[in-house]
């Protein structure tokens, strides 16, 4: 028998590994986090209805996050970029074990009340103000070369379906136990996320030189933002997009279940559907590598319109529950390709503050879009105001799509890639000067254009 030649050692370039420890400690503990935070959305809304609340208060404990988050996201960019990152990830982490603890305590004991809770729910948005620009920072960071895409891609699979188990298993929770002991599970999800940010190594990451403080900072970031086109141009679409998508499916989408769908089970089917879109969409990326890999992106946005359009005419309950896997896919497509976006074109010593502008952009109109839902359906008519939803989308698409570095920017190669700590290359019709989810995948029910 003839043996085998040796294999030839030159035949081949050795393949580089594209993420390492820190990716996994970074995938892990989002997925911890996120079942714990998904579950515990239901249980905060039932803690303060079990305490007597209206659903005002409801609305208002939900609010006192989202307000503390953009009150203090550009604070937290500018932080996670003067400091090391992990160290913010795990103090944020710490606070919010800590305010999600004396929450679940209260709601055990019977104690507590609504204006503890809207005091305790803006501490933990505060805390997730200063974790979301860091963690979306460092998983940029954790990654390298062509394979990034399908390092963000199985990221987010890992979140996405760590929201649909969490959220089932946290309503299940909530009805065998108390809402009380899925947000103790909650603040245990926090401590355990905490110490596995801990171990995170950041040896390899450059030093950063110190700044001339947080103001300082932030007119450097905002620089990096309004020198790119393609970055306030996608940052500003979605300031709009997703206020208009959250007034429909927050404040629309349950009143046309309740008189046309038969109520709060067909209207759950259809957002668990688009869960399960989210899920698919992320497995889709894991595998397609996009050349132009941010018209790719934008034009999947266009499909957010049909949400919005089905609920306006209204269609039946199997259309609208198509039109929702399909629209969670695309948007999941879109954020797999900012995230790309993002890694392969901006310095690694501004992806916080960067992302901070994306999350204020991201979440600064939905407390106002929900607020005025009413107000404007009063006025115009609920179908037209669900039109307008999805025409605003259609439209805003359209303008990001004239922006000539939205067409242009290109996925790098694996030799032009960057690597972590380096600045961007410059690109075919890209000039070297550019989120969630949305790296963190974490303790919020709104994403950053990056989903």
């Amino acid at each position: 028998m003839t043996p085998s030649p040796a294999p030839d050692s030159g035949s081949a370039p050795p393949r580089r590994r594209w993420a390492g420890r820190n990716y996994t400690l970074l995938a892990l503990a989002a997925v911890i986090t996120n079942l714990g935070a998904s579950g515990a959305l239901i249980a905060s809304a039932f803690a303060v209805l079990e305490a007597g609340g209206s659903a005002t208060d409801v609305g208002l404990v939900a609010a006192a996050r989202t307000t503390a988050l953009v009150v203090f996201v550009l604070v937290g960019g500018a932080v996670a970029d003067r400091i090391p990152r992990h160290r913010v990830m795990v103090v944020a982490n710490t606070v919010n074990c800590a305010s999600q603890g004396v929450f679940a305590a209260l709601v055990i004991t019977g104690e507590a009340r609504v204006w503890q809770m809207v005091l305790l729910s803006a501490v933990g948005g505060t805390g997730h103000a200063f974790f979301a620009p860091a963690a979306e920072g460092m998983v940029l960071s954790s990654v390298t070369g062509e394979q990034a895409g399908r390092a963000f891609a199985l990221f987010r699979v890992g979140v996405n379906g760590a929201g649909i188990g969490g959220a089932a298993l946290g309503g299940a929770m909530v009805a065998a136990v108390g809402p009380g002991w899925v947000l103790a599970v909650d603040a245990g999800a926090f401590a355990v996320a905490a110490a596995l940010r801990a171990f995170l190594d950041v040896r390899g990451l450059p030093e950063r030189p110190p700044g001339d403080g947080i103001l300082a900072d932030l007119r450097e970031g905002w620089r990096e933002v309004t020198g790119r086109p393609w970055l306030w141009s996608v940052v500003l679409q979605f300031a709009v997009v997703n206020a208009v998508v959250a007034a429909a499916e927050a404040v629309y989408g349950p009143l046309v279940a309740r008189e046309h769908l038969g109520g709060a089970g067909p209207w759950g089917l259809a957002m668990g559907a688009f869960a399960a879109g989210t899920l698919a969409g992320a497995l889709v990326m894991t595998r397609w590598k996009p050349r132009r890999v941010l018209l790719a992106g934008v034009l999947c946005v266009f499909p957010l319109a049909l949400p919005p359009a089905a609920l306006a005419v209204p269609l039946p309950v199997a259309g609208l529950v198509a039109v929702m896997l399909v629209s969670g896919l695309c948007v999941e497509v879109f954020a797999v390709a900012w995230m790309t976006a993002l890694h392969q074109e901006i310095p690694e010593d501004k992806l916080s503050r960067v992302s901070s502008y994306d999350w204020l952009g991201s979440l600064a109109l939905i407390p106002a879009a929900t607020a005025l839902a009413g107000p404007v359906q009063d006025l115009v008519g609920r179908p037209a105001a669900l039109w307008g939803c999805a025409a605003l989308v259609v439209a805003l698409t359209a303008a990001v799509l004239c922006v000539p570095d939205v067409r242009r920017l290109r996925r790098r190669t694996e030799h032009a890639a960057r690597s972590p700590g380096t600045g961007p290359a410059a690109g075919p019709g890209q000039p070297i000067v550019k989120a969630s989810s949305g790296g963190s995948g974490e303790g919020t029910a709104s994403a950053s254009a990056t989903g």
